[in-house]
């Protein structure tokens, strides 16, 4: 298998891929149905012809630049395993960081709502991370809400997680006013999108990515209407794409009539989240 390994690793570094090494491991542990590190111990091992030609196949598939995640059909997310296909956009690490926040702003949610849920990745972790809560996850796309609807019987959550399909908030009128709700709505400007990375603008769908003009034409309508969905006191966490939409995002917030308003940044110190209670 090493050899296997190393003319992979060749062949990802060719393609522009940026971690040739970990991705060609990823792949070949996720067929061999091992981790890296148990990998690393059989690399003497020979690879069996059918297994060869499937790592090839997998192998070119990411020269490609599919992204590894729909490769392997899974991404991890605050120690969850979830599903992913190409009707989610694959979850990132500082979307962990918008749960990370919403927790703590909101120690003990009855009823959160995750409005544009995908993978259902923030869904199912408010869900798992804080056992008491109720969480209604809205998805506009029904393909989308499939496979978070998958992911949360998956993981044993289907009595706490409610997918729906719909606009924003308008499927939650009869599940009662919210201690939070949290979004990670497309915020990338239209202009823009040709020139995000090619896992991202081949592959992800252009709808859970494209934010209109400024980037803000969804999260602006969901902070028009939050108030209605939340209860005195409850929190709006959003997640934006940093830089000059996170002082527009303030402003909205305030003229909106929350309080509290504040930001916080990213794992690169981009001030990316925004956060304010209603009332």
């Amino acid at each position: 298998m090493r050899d296997d390994l190393a003319a992979a690793t060749e062949t990802l570094a060719r393609a522009g891929v940026e971690t040739p090494r970990a991705d060609a491991e990823w792949l070949l542990a996720g067929l061999l149905g091992v981790g890296r590190a148990t990998l690393a111990l059989e690399l003497e091992s020979g690879l069996e012809a059918e297994m060869a030609r499937r790592y090839a196949a997998a192998v070119r598939r990411r020269a490609g630049r599919e992204p590894l995640q729909r490769i392997l059909g899974w991404e991890g997310f605050r120690g969850l395993c979830l599903r992913v296909t190409p009707d989610v956009l694959v979850p990132r690490p500082e979307t962990e960081m918008l749960v990370e926040w919403s927790l703590a702003l909101v120690l003990g949610p009855r009823l959160a709502i995750d409005v544009g849920t995908g993978s259902g990745c923030i869904a199912c972790s408010i869900a798992t991370e804080r056992p008491a809560a109720r969480v209604v996850a809205v998805e506009s796309s029904p393909a989308a809400a499939a496979v978070a609807r998958a992911n949360a019987a998956a993981l044993g959550l289907a009595e706490r997680v409610s997918v729906v399909v719909g606009d924003l908030l308008a499927p939650i009128g009869s599940h009662g006013a919210a201690d939070l709700v949290v979004a990670n709505l497309p915020y990338i400007p239209t202009a823009m999108l040709a020139t995000l990375s090619p896992e991202v603008a081949r592959h992800d769908p252009e709808m859970a990515l494209d934010g209109g003009d400024d980037g803000l034409r969804l999260i602006r309508r969901l902070i028009a209407t939050a108030c209605g969905g939340l209860a005195v006191g409850g929190a709006l966490v959003l997640e934006t794409a940093g830089g000059t939409q996170t002082p527009v995002v303030v402003d909205l917030m305030r003229t909106a009539g929350f309080t509290e308003v504040a930001t916080r940044p990213d794992l690169l110190g981009v001030e990316r989240f925004v956060a304010g209670r209603c009332g």
